[in-house]
């Protein structure tokens, strides 16, 4: 009998795979994505003091009113640009992008292009 693999587990094998080289440092901290079935999150993370910087998602009150009546894509673009406003308001300007082993398409690359379009840039990977 054929046994349907568990998505969720190939995603997290990705992740870990992508986090062997994707490290974020004060300089360049790690924007983090995960995405639900209904919400999208992204943080803002310091690998190095292991400490979340900013943080943003579609459930927080300001968010949700904006999103109310948008797509998935067009919500995960609104939380891009708010976690972007609140990294360039605590003095970040460069991340380095953690796509959470999802594929870069929809409403991954919907959040990284809000954050792009809000003036985050998002470089490559830094390597140890």
């Amino acid at each position: 009998m054929f046994k349907k693999p568990n998505k969720n587990a190939v995603r997290q094998k990705r992740h870990r795979r992508l986090r062997n080289y994707l490290k974020g440092t004060a300089e360049t901290p790690r924007l983090c994505v995960y995405r639900s079935l209904e919400n999208i999150y992204a943080q803002v993370i310091d690998d190095v003091a292991g400490k979340t910087i900013v943080a943003a998602n579609t459930q927080q009150a300001d968010i949700a009113e904006a999103v109310k009546g948008k797509t998935k894509v067009e919500a995960a673009g609104i939380v891009g640009e708010a976690v972007a406003k609140k990294a360039l308001a605590a003095g970040i300007t460069k991340v380095v992008f953690d796509r959470g082993g999802y594929l870069y398409t929809g409403r991954v690359a919907a959040l990284a292009d809000g954050a792009r379009k809000a003036g985050l840039a998002i470089g490559a990977k830094e390597a140890e």
